[in-house]
């Protein structure tokens, strides 16, 4: 098979887009500790490569993991039904295989910055394969709660990767950001893609509970996150108005396009969660940087 195929199958498998976005909150959480303990970039230079490495390694890990344990019901939704794990392209075996040697590379590698920083890793992949792959995604209406909390580590492995102490507002704030940020995220998903779900008999919020319901709730979130953005101000009032902007700009629209349609409403949430995640973190990513370039 050309090399060019086998790239394919590995970044299907362990899924490089997700990794990607899950590097972005990571590294802001790196940059904000060394912001916030003021450490010189290049002292922490190693600590960097370990990080960016290791989670990416973790986070591909419980991707495979993932793809491995639901071929069944990827097997019959259109979004998941090409992945090697369903066309057989890849071989269950040699899922399982990559799974766990990723995992031990990348929790070594993280464990070279600090053991806090290994431990949430494997913790959050703990979180992401036993209680939401195994367990609560096929049974509970909130599999998505349940899964948010791993998938709102990446941000604490890079701050405890600088400094093994995760009780700073700032870093509890950018946690709890990441938790709340997946509601309204995955409920659009789940809206756009209702039927595919709903064959799967996947208990998504939309499929069990209704549309409504799912905008109420979405709602509800969004202005925890408002308040939560709150906890910026202990580091800085410019991230502070950022988060708050981008927290009101979400219920606004959230609001205003619920007047169309459920669809139309949830294609325009689903775009927003990205521009808000992308604008948030690399505000604080630019921002710590420029903290630290200035005051060091």
């Amino acid at each position: 098979m050309p090399k060019q195929k086998w790239a394919s199958i590995f970044a299907k498998t362990v899924k490089t887009g997700i990794i990607r976005s899950n590097l972005i909150p990571m590294f802001a959480g790196f940059t904000l500790a060394l912001y916030t303990y003021q450490i010189s970039l290049m002292e922490k230079l190693p600590e960097i490569i370990f990080a960016l490495l290791g989670t990416a390694l973790v986070i591909g890990a419980a991707g495979a993991f993932n793809n491995l344990y639901d071929r069944d019901i990827d097997a019959i939704m259109d979004r998941t039904k090409s992945r090697p794990t369903v066309t057989g392209e890849i071989k269950p075996i040699g899922v399982l295989w990559l799974s766990v040697i990723m995992s031990i590379s990348g929790i070594v590698l993280l464990a070279l910055t600090t053991w806090l920083a290994a431990f949430l890793a494997f913790l959050g992949l703990f979180l992401y394969v036993i209680p939401y792959t195994m367990w609560s995604k096929r049974r509970t209406v909130y599999n998505t709660e349940i899964g948010s909390i791993s998938g709102a580590m990446p941000p604490l492995i890079g701050w405890a990767a600088v400094y093994p102490d995760i009780t700073h507002p700032a870093i509890i704030g950018l946690f709890v950001v990441m938790i709340i940020w997946q509601m309204p995220h995955f409920y659009a998903i789940a809206i756009r893609n209702h039927r595919q779900y709903e064959a799967a008999k996947i208990p998504m919020l939309p499929v069990v509970k209704g549309v409504k319901r799912t905008y109420i709730q979405t709602n509800v979130y969004l202005l925890i996150m408002f308040a939560i953005s709150f906890l910026f101000g202990t580091l800085s009032l410019g991230l502070m108005l950022v988060a708050v902007l981008l927290s009101v700009g979400w219920l606004t629209l959230s609001i205003y396009r619920f007047r169309a349609n459920s669809e139309k409403w949830a294609t325009s949430m689903f775009v927003y969660s990205l521009i808000h995640m992308t604008v948030l973190f690399s505000t604080i990513i630019i921002y710590s940087l420029m903290g630290i370039i200035f005051d060091l």
